[in-house]
């Protein structure tokens, strides 16, 4: 059996192809290898491919064994440390099963260099989201994951092109880009920049009737972006925010959306895993170095 493990804003979400379970990430900070039998018996798993934050401090599809600094720059930045992601990774280094790590998509990453004007489009969560995604839809399409955060990318015949990280565009539940009100906030010393981050989404903003049509306004804005880079593309919405707002994002880009849920990472990653232990050697256009 193959699994992947998502590092997601809230949790951490362990699937197979065809089952899964999460711990909150202040839970996982007790993980050991032996949880992963709820899926199923240690000795069965294949292969794992897992992510790890934001992914920035490498570019190909890597053997866990052979990371610096768990594949990161810093732990410091856009986010929360809670340390239950940390846990994960380092019991399943230890663990002997073969892993591969996902990185993250970032000015190192080989897509569109106009996107490089952001040093960051991506945590590597999306790349599994964008490969399940894509044994649906095929090689050419958008998706927009909507949650705590909302980040979208555009994948353009089966090579990820480039994409909007979460504080840059669209806000999602939690977290946002920082507008004029938080900068000047951070100039005053009232607050960092990541705390500014981590209430710049709808909740701590907007009345809550206003939420979902506004992550559903931004999504979309999103999407129709990217679309100018592929005008035929096929999307979708993923993440806990997508089966609320589907419908209102088909109806203001005038199309079909497709819907995945909170499981589309993690078990997108369980057929990263499977695809290269049975020989790949790029996915999404990302390269593999096991």
């Amino acid at each position: 059996m193959f699994i992947g493990i998502d590092h997601g804003t809230t949790a951490i979400r362990f699937a197979s192809a065809t089952d899964g379970f999460k711990m909150s990430r202040s839970d996982a900070r007790d993980f050991v290898i032996d949880d992963l039998t709820r899926l199923c018996p240690v000795e069965e798993i294949e292969g794992i491919a897992l992510c790890y934050s934001m992914g920035d401090n490498f570019t190909a599809i890597t053997d866990i064994r052979r990371l610096k600094n768990r594949g990161v720059v810093t732990r410091e930045g856009a986010g929360e440390h809670v340390g239950g992601g940390t846990r994960v990774f380092d019991i399943v280094a230890a663990s002997g099963i073969p892993t591969v790590a996902i990185p993250g998509i970032h000015r190192g990453s080989d897509t569109d260099p106009r996107f490089k004007i952001y040093s960051h489009q991506t945590s590597p969560e999306k790349i599994g989201i964008a490969y399940a995604v894509s044994k649906d839809l095929g090689g050419t399409f958008v998706v927009s994951d909507t949650s705590s955060n909302t980040v979208t990318l555009l994948i353009k015949e089966s090579r990820i092109i480039g994409g909007f990280d979460a504080c840059i565009f669209a806000p999602g539940i939690r977290h946002g880009a920082l507008d004029v009100d938080a900068i000047r906030r951070i100039d005053e010393h009232a607050e960092t920049a990541n705390e500014a981050f981590m209430h710049a989404g709808v909740t701590d903003n907007l009345p809550e009737e206003l939420h979902l049509p506004t992550i559903a306004l931004f999504a979309a804005m999103e999407c129709a972006s990217l679309l100018l880079l592929a005008q035929d593309a096929k999307v979708a919405l993923a993440g806990s925010c997508a089966p609320a707002i589907a419908g209102e994002v088909g109806r203001l880009l005038s199309r079909k959306v497709a819907t995945y849920d909170e499981w589309s990472a993690s078990r997108g990653l369980s057929m990263i895993a499977e695809d290269i232990a049975a020989g790949r050697r790029e996915i999404l256009g990302i390269p593999v170095d096991v």
